[in-house]
């Protein structure tokens, strides 16, 4: 791409960051405040069983998914009308075959894009579906 055309396209791509920006109304602009949940809704496949199941986490708490241990550290979700949705900052660990644990994601996971950042293993996928306020799953004892 020659010098001149880059020129254009990005000279293009500021006009149209320009234009979204100012026709958009002012509410959607505003930041919306962030809303703390207690229990992470995560998807997960096994690969060999092609068996996609969802499970709820309460924060701070590990849930052994196959070989791999989730444990969601925060959770937040926005009003429904707010972007961006729900996200959560979780730890993810293997136990390998020599019982060994071996961290192998560590960073956070959002509901509205789950392809940025799911937890790609050979044998288990695992992302982030909701931020919940409450789950059928009995919480954990203190």
């Amino acid at each position: 791409m020659s010098t001149r055309a880059l020129r254009y396209s990005k000279a293009g791509i500021i006009v149209a960051a320009c234009f979204l920006l100012f026709t958009l109304p002012p509410a959607a602009l505003a930041q919306s405040e962030k809303t703390a949940n207690p229990v992470a809704q995560f998807s997960g496949i096994d690969k060999i069983t092609g068996k996609i199941i969802k499970f709820d986490v309460y924060i701070d708490e590990t849930v052994q998914f196959g070989a791999l241990q989730i444990t969601p550290r925060v959770c937040y979700s926005r009003a429904d009308n707010a972007a961006p949705g729900s996200n959560t900052f979780v730890e993810v660990e293997e136990i390998t075959l020599d019982r060994k644990i071996r961290r192998i994601f560590t960073g956070w996971m959002f509901a509205d894009s789950p392809g940025l950042n799911a937890v790609e293993h050979p044998v288990y996928d695992v992302w982030l579906a909701s931020c919940k306020a409450s789950s059928d799953v009995p919480a954990p004892e203190s």
